[in-house]
């Protein structure tokens, strides 16, 4: 039974859209790329875009989409028991041949079960059989581990798409020439030859006594070490928007890509380290696309891990506005903060600006190899007030290591003086000006320096928020967001578990997202994965995947870090 209802809806969706492919299916190979959230988060994602693209690029290859279906929408498909369609043609997705997903973060990781479930796929690969598609998956959270996931997919493609889809496609097209004979772990060897392919049934895992990892042994003929692809040219591959409608967070704008990694080596950020190297686009080529763009959307959106640190940033931006157009960026790097990019930015109607102190305190931010001063702070804060930016967002963490008391109130210490540089200027009072502090739990991610580290007890990330939230009451103009502790538990175990933790996602699925029962029905402790600091000679569930930096580089910059903040290991 097929909900008229939800065909008519995708209809709708479609015709609200611009440059949607659409292509017949006879003799072709079809893709469904998923993006385990909704439609709206799904298609303000980039990277999800820049896929869909390159797999359309390809004449014998069909790429439509799903999404998770809204709340009101999944009941539907429940009590319909309409299977899981596709967006752009509404098949349904088992008739696909390939279920690509595109997961950018763990807390999604369970939306994957639920659309697996939904069209009508067995969860875990080895139950799979016969006629169905397979399974793959990519994307930032991969990329970091994913051990957690490894019972539901056939493979992993690990690293940045525009490098691997080619020979994918090239070896997988090859291999099912003679569909009526190949089966699918014939078809798994061979596409576990490309590289940055990674197939979890062919490594055999085993565990110590202790609950540690104790090895990760590859079937014969397959590396121990997947290597992560990477774009050494980014020209070669210009990013930007091409999916087009109202109903996502960046309606009237294209986004363009300026970079990837970062050179800042911040000790906490996974992103610096899983896309490094550092790469920038040129100049000429990002002027080029956002001319172009200028032509469909009126806003260009900048976007990148680094942006700030483009050298070319404000020409860029001023070529921008030369055409007319407006700027929108994620955030700005303190030391990057210039009257004259200011300036630009406000006449391309940049009404907030984010910047990321990170901690309160110049000792912790020296921790975090993000050494600015208080000075610099509020010197770049005083060249916005003083070109006319007065809202802005500050990132700041808790929970980071070394971090004690004095620190937490650090936070607001710096908050106030932020706050104050803003009423102090002489014209505050005929200004609308507005500070959000956006303070979240650190959580230790992996591949980065600070992988050793425990999640700090929830607990204790409660009170420390009860501390700021109270500082920041009275205080006009000053307001605090902030995610729930129990979500950065529940991130850290998909972040940093092994293929065991996939048994608690199948838990949490059948008790319909209730993480509370699943995780005290487990027969696994949560807590190891979450609250233990590594030894420094433990094995990891991701030190399979090979990003191009030695783990022995991590380990440096992880026991630098311990000494700045005066803890030793054990601790």
């Amino acid at each position: 039974m097929v909900s008229w209802k939800l065909i008519q809806k995708a209809r709708q969706i479609l015709e609200k859209e611009t440059g949607a492919v659409r292509k017949p299916w006879g003799g072709k190979i079809t893709v469904c790329l998923i993006y385990p959230n909704t439609y709206y988060v799904g298609m303000s994602n980039l990277g999800f875009q820049t896929v869909y693209q390159d797999l359309n690029s390809a004449d014998d290859v069909v790429c439509e989409r799903a999404f998770l279906p809204e709340p009101e929408d999944l009941r539907e498909y429940q009590q319909t028991q309409t299977p899981l369609f596709s967006l752009e043609s509404q098949k349904p997705l088992s008739n696909f041949d390939i279920l690509a997903f595109s997961i950018s973060f763990e807390n999604d990781f369970l939306n994957v079960l639920t659309l697996l479930d939904l069209s009508r796929i067995p969860l875990e690969s080895l139950q799979r059989r016969g006629a169905l598609p397979l399974v793959m998956g990519g994307g930032v959270a991969v990329f970091l581990n994913p051990e957690p996931l490894s019972d539901f997919f056939d493979l992993f493609v690990l690293g940045e798409a525009e490098e691997t889809i080619p020979e994918f496609l090239d070896v997988y097209r090859n291999a099912m020439v003679k569909r009526s004979v190949i089966d699918k772990r014939e078809l798994l060897r061979k596409l576990a030859g490309v590289e940055g392919t990674y197939v979890p049934a062919f490594y055999q895992v085993t565990y110590a006594p202790d609950g540690r990892l104790e090895s990760m042994r590859p079937e014969a003929g397959l590396p121990a070490r997947v290597k992560r692809r990477w774009v050494s040219h980014l020209d070669q591959f210009p990013t930007r928007s091409t999916l087009f409608t109202s109903e996502t967070e960046f309606k009237d704008m294209t986004v363009v890509e300026v970079n990837r990694g970062c050179p800042r080596g911040c000790r906490f950020c996974g992103a610096c380290f899983v896309y490094h190297p550092f790469r920038n686009r040129s100049l000429h080529l990002l002027e080029s696309l956002s001319k172009e763009s200028l032509s469909q959307e009126t806003r260009i959106g900048l976007a990148g891990t680094a942006v700030s640190d483009y050298k070319d940033l404000l020409p860029l931006c001023q070529s921008i506005r030369n055409h007319q157009g407006g700027l929108s960026l994620s955030s700005l790097r303190i030391d990057t903060i210039t009257p004259e990019l200011v300036r630009c930015l406000k006449e391309g109607e940049v009404r907030q600006v984010a910047i990321a102190p990170e901690a309160g305190s110049e000792r912790l931010r020296k921790v975090l190899k993000k050494g600015y001063s208080e000075d610099e702070i509020l010197g770049a804060v005083r060249i916005l007030v003083e070109n006319g930016l007065q809202q802005m967002k500050c990132y700041f963490m808790i929970g980071l290591p070394s971090e004690t008391d004095d620190d937490v109130k650090a936070i607001l210490q710096l908050s106030k003086r932020i706050r104050h540089q803003l009423v102090s200027h002489p014209e505050a009072r005929k200004r609308r000006w507005r500070i959000v502090l956006s303070v979240n739990p650190f959580e230790p991610k992996p591949a980065t320096p600070f992988q050793w580290c425990p999640l700090e007890d929830v607990a204790v990330l409660k009170k420390k928020l009860r501390t700021i939230q109270k500082g920041v009451q009275g205080e006009r103009g000053m307001e605090m967001i902030h995610d729930l502790p129990k979500w950065a538990y529940v991130q850290a175990l998909l972040s940093r578990g092994d293929r065991r933790v996939g048994s608690i996602l199948v838990a949490a699925h059948q008790r319909k997202g209730d993480w509370g029962r699943a995780l005290k029905g487990t027969s696994l402790n949560p807590d190891f994965f979450v609250y233990r600091r590594r030894d420094l000679d433990e094995l990891f569930p991701w030190d399979f995947i090979d990003h191009g930096i030695p783990k022995e580089k991590l380990k440096q910059e992880y026991l630098a870090a311990l000494k700045e903040g005066g803890i030793s290991n054990e601790q």
